[in-house]
């Protein structure tokens, strides 16, 4: 966000701070402060983010004061039927930060070491065009830095309504998405630049099945989601559905296009480590929550978790982002700033944040991804003026 938004968003938090009390109550009296939201700062926001061209919203913040939720748009728009509360999520790249805590959890126990080559642990895994594992870290895939190309651009041969609808039943291995990757140069020598890439969550998947000799969704639910008692987060392998209740996602695929219905999971990219957890906002919160409270990770390991480097600007996020080992760090409107891991696919985008002392959370979701670059930024904008407000005012 620039700076004239900065002090717009932080104008904007100071004039509602009151209004926000409306939201909040404590969590026993949770359906009324969702009544009361109506009115308040989170249901403005919102509102704001829906009138930008997204068909649903949704939105849930925790803090000391209590619970507040807001929902705008329709989640079914052949029938109208609102946004459904609780409601079940596709949380995409969210799902980093769980695999990114399993790893540095079995680093905490000894079992393996950040500085660990992926060769070490996966074998002739990352040969080819240039990509060379021996020269790659367990680290630099959590933080972004293996250079290594993103894999997803080869499973989308066809970016159109057709190609979703014909292509999104078709599954790979983990081997198979990073066979894809090798097939192309590195983007850049190991450990000098900074450059998203989903490959490197393959890998990290791999590397906890190395080390463990069970999957990575075994040890997320054994080691996050039964002692964290995060009932409605699924781990759905090659089962595109979501559970009820949900909204409906929608993808415009060329600008000024149709909206392409798009609820069922695009299997090529939404069904490995790297994006395929299923949650609800308030299993999200509870889940960024108790990390940064350090109740998954002991201190060490937290410490490298937080360690970030810079992420370039650009359109695609607000500017001074960090990134740090499967963690996001974005800077508040109101100082200092907010951990998390957003997450998107075809028709949908979540955008999660936890202050650095763990005593505030939220998550928006969108259920709806336009086709022109300008709209995206705009109603990106939106999303993460949101959270700055929520965050800022909670």
């Amino acid at each position: 966000m620039p700076t004239t938004h900065h002090r717009a968003l932080r104008r904007a938090a100071t004039a509602c701070a009151a209004a926000l009390l409306a939201v909040l109550v404590p969590a026993p009296a949770e359906a009324g402060a969702a009544a009361r939201g109506r009115t308040g700062v989170l249901q403005q926001d919102a509102d704001a983010l829906h009138d930008t061209g997204v068909t649903g919203v949704s939105a849930r913040l925790r803090t000391p004061r209590g619970v507040g939720t807001a929902r705008s748009g329709a989640g079914d728009l052949r029938t109208g039927r609102p946004v459904p509360q609780g409601e079940y999520l596709r949380i995409g790249s969210t799902t980093k930060t769980f695999v990114a805590t399993v790893l540095l959890q079995l680093a905490g126990e000894g079992r393996l070491s950040l500085d660990d080559t992926v060769e070490r642990w996966l074998p002739g895994a990352v040969r080819g065009q240039g990509n060379d594992g021996r020269r790659i870290t367990v680290r630099q895939l959590l933080q972004h830095t293996s250079g290594l190309p993103d894999y997803t651009g080869d499973v989308v041969p066809d970016l159109s309504p057709a190609g979703y609808r014909r292509n999104r039943s078709t599954t790979y291995t983990s081997e198979q998405r990073v066979a894809f990757a090798m097939r192309h140069r590195p983007l850049f020598a190991p450990g000098t630049e900074w450059k998203y890439s989903n490959t490197n969550y393959i890998l990290a998947g791999m590397v906890i099945k190395a080390v463990t000799g069970r999957s990575w969704e075994t040890e997320v639910r054994s080691r996050i989601l039964e002692p964290l008692r995060l009932a409605h987060t699924v781990l759905p392998g090659d089962d595109p559905r979501l559970p009820e209740p949900h909204a409906r996602d929608y993808q415009q695929f060329t600008p000024g296009g149709p909206l392409t219905d798009t609820t069922i999971a695009y299997l090529p990219f939404d069904g490995d480590a790297d994006g395929a957890v299923i949650s609800t906002a308030e299993d999200v919160n509870t889940f960024f929550t108790a990390l940064l409270r350090g109740r998954l990770l002991a201190p060490a390991q937290l410490a490298d978790m937080q360690r970030t480097v810079a992420v370039p600007d650009g359109r695609d996020g607000p500017p001074g982002s960090r990134y740090g080992l499967g963690l996001e760090w974005t800077p508040l409107s109101c100082g200092g700033g907010y951990w998390g891991h957003s997450g998107s696919g075809f028709g949908y985008l979540v955008w999660p944040g936890v202050t650095a002392d763990g005593r505030s959370a939220v998550t928006v979701a969108a259920h709806s991804r336009p086709g022109d670059e300008d709209t995206a930024v705009r109603q990106l904008r939106a999303m993460t003026g949101m959270v700055d407000h929520a965050l800022c005012t909670g």
